[in-house]
């Protein structure tokens, strides 16, 4: 999550689109690498030897993989991040995770370095912070977002910086990971539901 050293041009963009109009991701979508096609470009072999090594360190439960198995509504995934960036290299992988069981789930990723436009209609809190990711319907409607970190990351966080007193509304346990895998989970499987009970998509699909 570096958003300190956002280069001119992002923050040219950040001004200029504080009060435009919603974006349309989908043609971004449409531009974007899948994950090695992504790590190949712009990643060091240092950097892609992190991602490939929290990738393979992390599983699904057989439950969290029933429920990926299920899905039958196109996602179209697209993930703002970069190579570099410390809290994609811890949840990024976790997406691919998902995609490898659930067909369903397509997923690309754009640099955001390379794509300041992008990265201005995605900061957060001020910053261009990553990753960002924006969910799609199948015919690339905007269905939501999320990012750069899940509420158990955040917990944790603030846990660190105030103390374990601090009251964060639930306990950490001590695997952060697997508590960000099921965070990330709940979005995907909430994406879900939203596309498979759209009124719209169910006339489309007569179902």
């Amino acid at each position: 999550m570096r958003d300190s050293g956002v280069s001119v041009s992002i923050r040219h963009f950040i001004i200029s689109k504080m009060n435009s109009k919603h974006m349309n991701f989908a043609p971004h979508f449409e531009t974007a690498f899948p994950y090695n096609e992504f790590l190949q470009k712009y990643g060091t072999p240092e950097q892609i030897r992190r991602w490939n090594d929290f990738g393979d360190s992390i599983s699904l439960t057989a439950e969290q993989t029933a429920l990926l198995q299920s899905f039958t509504r196109e996602i179209k995934v697209l993930v703002l991040a970069g190579a570099w960036c410390g809290d994609c290299v811890n949840q990024c992988p976790i997406f691919e995770k998902f995609a490898a069981v659930a067909p369903s789930i397509q997923i690309r990723y754009a640099d955001r370095d390379d794509c300041p436009e992008l990265a201005a209609a995605l900061s957060t809190c001020g910053g261009a912070r990553v990753p960002a990711v924006v969910f799609l319907s199948e015919d690339g409607h905007f269905c939501g977002r999320y990012g750069d970190k899940t509420l158990s990351k955040y917990r944790s966080a603030v846990q660190s910086l105030a103390g374990a007193s601090c009251p964060t509304g639930l306990a950490i346990d001590g695997d952060l990971t697997t508590a960000v895998i099921q965070d990330w989970l709940n979005e995907f499987e909430r994406i879900q539901w939203m596309l498979r009970t759209s009124a719209r998509l169910r006339q489309l699909h007569q179902d």
